[in-house]
């Protein structure tokens, strides 16, 4: 048994120590090597993870390059854009984004003279409805973050319906689509975006430090990233110092010598992802998550997610009850195999493949024994 949900921390999937351990030990011999190698398998290993991340979201070829994280991807695609996108206008996000996220741009606001207008929840609501977004959103937005799935709630929101409204007001529109991929299936080609930041951490199975950045080739011709380096133009071995220029596609937001171990260690679990197919692990999630909300309803339990699971990521989020105590019943869980976490008083379960359907009863059980208990006491 297998009681495992904790998708929206980090992602796993059968045999994942044993594939990434083969990557990063064929890695280790190449790198080790004592000849002229190296630089050439690293690079391609690169690449190799930025085409599996262009091919999972329909990007086109060469708009799409790697990043720390989404707070440095996002960074760098602020820094890059001309003065007057930004410069006197407002920046929308919702209330609900990752926080990471609203700190960055909270930063920024004043130097890029851009004000960062920041959509409100409703008093008593789990999330940024769209509707609300929507109306906040008017033609002096120059740019609007949207999150795909909240990793407070699991809203997904209809980035279809926002991206439209964006175009009509000519604004910037991108994406961070950290919880949604893997799980939910995305595509800039079916919802044409400006821009994609995402990490490969969570249903993606990979690593920390393998972020991406993806921008649309017509916003991309506009930048021109004040993070650059000697990988940012067109051949990276050019060290006239008097004639940068930047690379014609998305490498312009390369910068330094990049990283390649997070690439390595993460295209085990996006092949993963791949072979296993978003629409299959999806299937498999939305099963075990509609027995956890259903027990809940049941019960009488706070459901924090949409109960629409076309409005839903990969998990579900129950507030505890007043008197249960969030660390001791993560605590309590953890003894018996069973890894969630909680954000306050908001649990947070994201069932995937190596979730047992055993593990979700043994789990509805002891949360049964736990909210149960403390029920009676307030009857």
């Amino acid at each position: 048994m297998s009681g495992y949900f904790l998708y929206h921390s980090i992602g796993t999937f059968p045999g994942k120590a044993e594939r990434m351990a083969a990557a990063l030990a064929e890695f280790s011999g190449t790198w080790a090597a004592e000849d002229d190698g190296q630089w050439p398998a690293a690079l391609a290993a690169r690449q190799r993870f930025i085409d599996a991340w262009s091919s999972l979201i329909d990007a086109p070829q060469n708009t799409l390059t790697t990043a720390e994280n989404v707070t440095s991807a996002l960074y760098s695609l602020i820094g890059a854009l001309p003065s007057e996108r930004l410069k006197g206008k407002r920046l929308l996000i919702a209330a609900d984004c990752f926080p990471s996220l609203h700190f960055l741009l909270a930063g920024l606001a004043e130097r890029f003279d851009f004000t960062l207008d920041t959509v409100p929840l409703r008093p008593g609501e789990s999330w940024v409805r769209d509707e609300d977004f929507i109306a906040r959103w008017q033609d002096d937005v120059g740019l609007a973050l949207l999150t795909f799935v909240t990793s407070t709630a699991s809203h997904r929101c209809d980035v279809a319906r926002l991206a439209a409204h964006g175009r009509k007001m000519g604004t910037i529109v991108g994406v961070d689509i950290t919880q949604g991929a893997g799980v939910a299936p995305f595509s800039v080609v079916e919802t044409p975006v400006d821009f994609v930041v995402s990490t490969s951490l969570k249903w993606l199975c990979g690593t920390s430090g393998a972020g991406i950045l993806q921008v649309t080739p017509d916003l991309l011709a506009t930048c021109r990233p004040e993070l650059r380096g000697w990988f940012s133009q067109p051949n990276p071995f050019s060290w006239d110092l008097d004639s940068f220029a930047y690379a014609d596609n998305a490498r312009r937001f390369d910068h330094g010598t990049p990283a390649i171990l997070a690439s390595v260690a993460s295209l085990p679990g996006l092949e993963w992802v791949a072979d296993t197919g978003v629409e299959a692990m999806r299937a498999q999630n939305a099963s075990m998550i509609g027995r956890i909300i259903g027990c809940a309803l049941d019960n009488g339990w706070a459901v924090r997610s949409p109960l629409d699971p076309d409005k839903r990521g990969g998990s579900v989020m129950l507030t505890l009850p007043q008197g249960v105590d969030p660390a001791k019943t993560v605590s309590t869980l953890r003894s018996e195999r069973l890894y969630c976490d909680a954000r306050g008083a908001t649990l947070r379960l994201s069932p995937g493949m190596v979730t047992s359907g055993d593990a979700v009863d043994a789990l509805l059980a002891r949360l049964q024994d736990v909210i149960g208990a403390r029920q009676r006491r307030a009857s």
